[in-house]
């Protein structure tokens, strides 16, 4: 393997414009919140500050007793156990409990994390730093989750569901009968096959399922994995549920903020509600407030104020926070300094800045997490002999497309020359025009605009005609947007890590972590 290119997201294209705001520091109120080494030198001192030790024995407690299950390498249980140290922090990255993990930038976002600890250790040797992965086992969309594609096939697990996934038991597992028949002539094949058999036994929950395949890939690297449905852990946030039940605190702070993205950059990742908060009966569902009543929405459950104040002081497990409450509750409970996340994670932690500033929880540094991309050495055989770059399939490939139709073309040529003499010649028309009757100079003007036109339509047709007469290239330049971009979308959102794992096991995971860059946001292309 070998690296072909890494392209930072201000370049591309199709990275959004937030994003790239974020990172260039031209939002304002959020430049302390970017990856630096001042700015985690500031965020190790605030965290140190806000974090007590009654809340790290909880939070050491809370894992042991969720980790018991596990063979934890020696690098897990020294990180757990420095856990209870108050020169101790986490690096945090979350996901869902897709099935085998999902697309495969799942395991980048990890590795990122990981790497992010080593960094921070080098430049601050006084403390310690420990990679986290938060299993988001309380999302109740099954079908977001239920499935996950190789370049040959789609696997699905079908399962009753309603409630929170991760309490989901297996009994389906026909599709690792599948699998197996893909998978079992690879060089690594094996060692899928027993990964996925188990993690995905019949009687294991989801969440059993991706914290076994999760231990299993990342054991040795020291990464702890947490579960945020947890009674223990819920009882150090019944402070922050309480006010939000009672004052929609989340809703109310975070309205500026919400109105400022909206305006510059168009409708934000995710609304926050007036409640933000779920109630689990044996499905999870919204709580809403009718002036009187606190409603279970889809449920005849309902409590009066008193009623629900005292459901949560007895039973905080059965209170979930919904997408824009969960970044709130993992920095409760963790000794967090950093959150790395996709595009869309990062869009919606920045509406909570102000949230988190009224209940007096620090606002971690956010990470856009990097992009892999592994291309065959034929694919970029064939993009290096149509003289195109890997970096022009991350652009407007139309435009891409058409300008190599159309490249050297004599009538093209002859057209452009044709225009810009017709420009240039009513350029001085217009000029003489303007010193005349208004209504001349405007006819002028008209006059133009027509002409220009016809020439824009005999540019179309051309490109229309060339596109017929040159259809193998267009076809074969087709073909190779869909080797870049399986499914017209970027590789990682698409195959499963299985994909490349069956040919080339860990040391593709060790590639992986070596190549990837954790000071800033980049595409990593490297060829296989």
């Amino acid at each position: 393997m070998k690296t072909i290119n890494k392209i930072s997201f201000n370049d591309i294209e199709s990275i959004p414009q937030l994003i790239k705001d974020f990172l260039s520091h031209k939002i304002e109120g959020f430049e302390g919140n970017t990856f630096s080494f001042d700015n985690f030198k500031k965020q190790i001192h605030l965290k140190q500050d806000s974090f007590s030790q009654d809340q790290r024995n909880v939070l050491f407690d809370a894992l042991e007793d969720q980790l018991k299950g596990l063979k934890l390498s020696s690098k897990q249980k020294e990180n757990l156990n420095n856990l209870k140290q108050p020169n101790t922090f986490t690096i945090t990255t979350g996901h869902q409990l897709n099935l085998f993990s999902g697309p495969v930038f799942f395991v980048y976002k990890i590795l990122q994390t990981i790497k992010t600890c080593t960094y921070l250790k080098q430049n601050f040797p006084d403390f310690n730093f420990i990679p986290v992965y938060w299993m988001a086992s309380e999302d109740h969309d099954f079908a977001e989750i239920n499935h996950f594609k190789t370049e040959n096939n789609y696997y699905e697990i079908n399962e009753k569901s309603g409630g929170p996934v991760g309490r989901i038991k297996i009994n389906d597992t026909f599709f690792i009968s599948e699998f197996e028949k893909e998978f079992k002539d690879s060089v690594f094949g094996t060692e899928l096959i027993l990964m996925l058999k188990e993690a995905y036994k019949v009687g294991n929950t989801l969440t059993e399922a991706i914290k076994t395949l999760v231990n299993r890939l990342f054991s040795d690297l020291g990464l702890l994995i947490i579960d945020g449905d947890s009674k223990a852990l819920k009882t150090q946030i019944k402070d922050v549920f309480k006010d939000e039940l009672l004052n929609f605190s989340l809703h109310e702070t975070s309205k500026a903020k919400v109105d400022f993205l909206t305006e510059k950059y168009g409708k934000v990742q995710v609304n926050p509600r007036e409640i933000n908060l779920f109630y689990f009966s044996e499905t999870r569902d919204r709580i809403e407030f009718d002036g009187q009543k606190y409603i279970v929405v889809d449920k005849n459950i309902q409590f009066t104020k008193e009623e629900i104040l005292n459901e949560l002081e007895n039973h905080p497990e059965k209170f979930s926070p919904n997408a824009l409450m969960r970044p709130v509750y993992q920095e409760k409970v963790l000794p967090n300094l950093a959150y790395i996340g996709g595009n869309a994670e990062i869009m919606y932690w920045l509406e909570l800045k102000d949230y988190f500033t009224k209940i007096n929880i620090p606002f971690p540094i956010l990470i856009p997490r990097n992009s892999m991309l592994f291309l065959k050495e034929k694919t970029i055989g064939k993009v290096e002999k149509l003289v195109l770059n890997i970096e022009d399939f991350f652009q407007n490939f139309t435009t891409i497309t058409n300008n190599k139709i159309l490249s050297n073309n004599a009538i093209l040529e002859l057209l452009e020359k044709k225009e810009n003499i017709l420009t240039n010649n009513f350029s001085e028309l217009k000029s003489i025009a303007e010193t005349t009757e208004k209504s001349f100079g405007n006819m002028v003007k008209a006059e133009e605009t027509r002409q220009l036109k016809s020439f824009k339509r005999m540019k179309k047709r051309l490109l229309h005609a060339e596109k017929i007469k040159q259809s193998e290239l267009l076809e074969r330049l087709e073909k190779l947007f869909l080797d870049v971009h399986p499914s017209k979308t970027w590789q990682e959102r698409v195959y499963n890590f299985s994909v490349i794992f069956a040919d080339y096991g860990y040391s593709w995971l060790e590639t992986c972590l070596e190549e990837m860059v954790v000071q800033e946001s980049k595409l990593i292309i490297l060829a296989i």
